[in-house]
């Protein structure tokens, strides 16, 4: 385990088993939360997701609940909660999405973030470590658990955002849709102008009218893309 900085104030445990990419950056912005949400980011992992937002004073939400069933992600988590002083701002729950209806209260979260496993049960070669087949294959929660969680805990009129591959669309919107949560925004990310779409982001609003704006695609060697990385402001 190493730490990771991400600008002169915070910084992230990382390990070979629960560490990050970029599809956590571009989801962390493009969910931009508001200071008054309260947040809960599913299948946390290392918590990359809400740290990122505490780069910036503007980005960071009231409080964030990081919910992860692997335990060595968990206590992974509470040694950077710890060691930036977050511990009233960011709360690390080992526990498994499925089974969130007796942990947390239904109708509470403003925004829900998730960056899911990526690939279907059945498909491709599964990954070999325990730590990699539940972050990339849909052995431990499906779409439909990630979605009908989201429903559940999401007030009426709140935001679920989550990162997926372009394959996978018809699949987000109809598990998305059969759980009460509209479709709003939709953004493909491309290498570049020319290149097809490796990852898209979508964000969906429980309780919406249908009505899906397709947003201009993020290019991955624009300036936009730089100021993912770029130190922020931390003025807290």
């Amino acid at each position: 385990m190493q730490l990771e900085p991400l600008n002169e104030r915070f910084s992230i445990y990382v390990s070979k088993e629960h560490t990050f990419g970029t599809d956590a950056f571009l989801l962390s912005d493009f969910a931009a939360p508001r200071r008054k949400d309260t947040v809960c980011d599913l299948g946390t992992g290392c918590g990359i997701i809400p740290l990122l937002w505490f780069r910036s004073q503007d980005a960071a939400p009231r409080h964030i609940t990081a919910v992860d069933i692997q335990a060595k992600a968990i206590e992974q988590l509470k040694r950077t909660v710890r060691r930036n002083g977050l511990e009233s701002r960011v709360t690390p729950l080992l526990a498994d999405l499925k089974a969130l209806g007796g942990v947390l209260p239904a109708a509470s979260f403003d925004l829900i973030t998730c960056n899911p496993p990526y690939k279907a049960p059945d498909a491709g070669i599964q990954s070999l470590s325990p730590s990699e087949r539940i972050a990339r294959h849909e052995v431990l929660c499906t779409l439909e658990d990630i979605c009908r969680t989201a429903s559940r805990l999401l007030r009426f009129g709140g935001s679920f955002c989550l990162c997926q591959r372009p394959e996978r669309l018809v699949d987000v919107v109809d598990a998305m849709r059969g759980s009460g949560i509209e479709p709003k925004r939709l953004r493909f990310v491309q290498k570049n102008a020319r290149s097809r779409p490796w990852l898209f982001l979508v964000q969906g609003k429980k309780g919406a009218k249908s009505f899906l704006r397709v947003e201009p695609p993020f290019l991955m060697d624009s300036p936009e893309a730089e100021r993912l990385y770029r130190v922020k402001d931390t003025d807290m």
